[in-house]
């Protein structure tokens, strides 16, 4: 399997590209501030899960990189709230993309407690 065939990797770029796109609307002068960081967190989700998976076979490591898949994607949700509160989204977008990024955090605390099941030995 590869890691862009796991389902918390698949449903977390969905996210990550979801965002990308509502923030291009985003002021100019959120820049290299809340756009940067709202979209490199949520990359970063993705990027770390993939980092974990290949490294699978060190459990303390998988479930390490997995740790920081899940904070990454608490930040992100985190400059979601900051997103909303400057009025950049909707209620509705905020809900959506938020619900979408908890399903995310589902899927990783499976995989940190299901290491066997991905190939990672219990830790």
């Amino acid at each position: 399997m590869r890691f862009q065939d796991l389902l918390a990797y698949k449903k977390g770029f969905e996210v990550a590209m979801e965002i990308f796109e509502l923030t291009k609307s985003f002021p100019k002068e959120e820049t290299y501030s809340l756009t940067d960081q709202i979209r490199r967190s949520s990359r970063s989700v993705t990027i770390t899960i993939s980092e974990a998976y290949r490294k699978r076979e060190y459990p303390k490591y998988f479930h390490s990189k997995l740790t920081d898949a899940d904070a990454e994607n608490s930040e992100t949700q985190g400059w979601l709230e900051y997103s909303l509160a400057c009025n950049y989204i909707t209620n509705e977008m905020y809900q959506q993309i938020v619900e979408k990024s908890e399903e995310v955090g589902r899927l990783i605390n499976y995989m940190i407690l299901n290491p066997e099941k991905f190939g990672s030995k219990n830790h």
